[in-house]
């Protein structure tokens, strides 16, 4: 456990620094909430359309809304009386039962990959401007804090600024590259990388491909090419496809979410941003609406502030003031 200590924040330090993150989300939450239930004593009809305008205002969403007003109501209707003082804590237990709720994989606690094959191949997906080449750049980083082998491929072939930013990451981290010069074809990349990786023995193969408009057909069908060349070598390849979402645009990256998972075979999700944004209820949402677990949150610039999600220390973070 020392090691790993050292490499990576301990349960605590990672709480503390979640809770740093969620700061603006947590405090526009809570004066939204607060305004919601202004002078009153018990919950009523009113306060519940007041709450319900407090959360989607909070960037959790229409539907996920309504389906924790709808659980409230009915815990009203139950217990007849419950007074303002218990509002927060029912709403953090229907939160934090959604969260829980929903689909979950811990593989990758510690940075520690699936068993079970080698190398582990990572598609990573979004549209330009989210955080998607830094995430692949903190993954790298944190991959090979924990002892595993990693190649880089830059299929981001569209914008040279994409591919030079991989490559600093690449000298940065220690971690080769496999690129080509800009406007070439990205499955010719994406499957370079991946022959290289098996001839290399490598553990885990980061893949990062062109900032994706999800109204761009042509670019989802590049998507397409990209998973049948990697299958050439690889069958069951990629193990997983990646979409990073900028947790900071709101619902705009729940759409965004929606586009993608239509499009393609989404298997993860890494929310970024989270530290600049009052918009972290937009999480909630993602978590409750789609069935794919969010494995990775950004919370700050640095390489260690790319955590791995936890569903229990983001409602702790998202109610619990820190005492300190």
């Amino acid at each position: 456990m020392g090691f790993f200590d050292k490499l990576f924040k301990k349960k605590e330090q990672q709480q503390e620094s979640l809770d740093q993150g969620l700061q603006k989300t947590r405090e526009g939450f809570f004066s939204k909430i607060t305004k919601a239930i202004a002078g009153k004593s018990t919950v009523d009809e009113e306060l519940l359309d007041n709450l319900e305008d407090a959360l989607v205002g909070a960037d959790v969403g229409i539907d996920t809304t309504v389906k924790i007003i709808d659980r409230i109501e009915k815990r009203v209707a139950k217990d007849k009386y419950l007074n303002t003082a218990e509002l927060y804590q029912i709403l953090r237990a229907e939160m934090e039962d959604i969260m829980v709720s929903a689909p979950s994989d811990s593989s990758y606690d510690n940075y520690e990959l699936p068993k079970g094959h080698k190398p582990h191949v990572i598609l990573v997906v979004g549209v330009n401007g989210v955080g998607k080449t830094t995430t692949i750049g903190k993954l790298a980083h944190n991959f090979s804090s924990a002892g595993k082998s990693v190649l880089l491929g830059a299929a981001d072939t569209f914008r040279a600024a994409a591919v030079d930013q991989l490559t600093i990451w690449s000298e940065r981290t220690g971690v080769p590259i496999v690129k080509k010069e800009m406007g070439s074809d990205p499955a010719s990349v994406a499957y370079d990388t991946v022959l290289s990786g098996v001839a290399r023995g490598v553990d885990v193969i980061l893949i990062d491909t062109a900032g994706r408009l999800h109204n761009k057909v042509h670019l989802m069908d590049e998507l397409v090419k990209i998973r049948k060349v990697i299958q050439k070598v690889i069958p069951e390849a990629p193990h997983e496809v990646l979409l990073v979402l900028d947790g900071s645009t709101g619902q705009n990256a729940l759409e965004q979410a929606k586009q993608f998972t239509a499009a393609t075979d989404v298997t993860a999700l890494a929310i970024t941003k989270l530290d600049g944004t009052a918009k972290g209820g937009v999480v909630l949402a993602i978590t409750d609406q789609f069935k794919i677990p969010v494995k990775f949150i950004g919370i700050g610039e640095q390489a260690q502030d790319l955590l791995v999600f936890d569903k229990h220390q983001f409602i702790k973070g998202l109610f619990d003031f820190p005492t300190t």
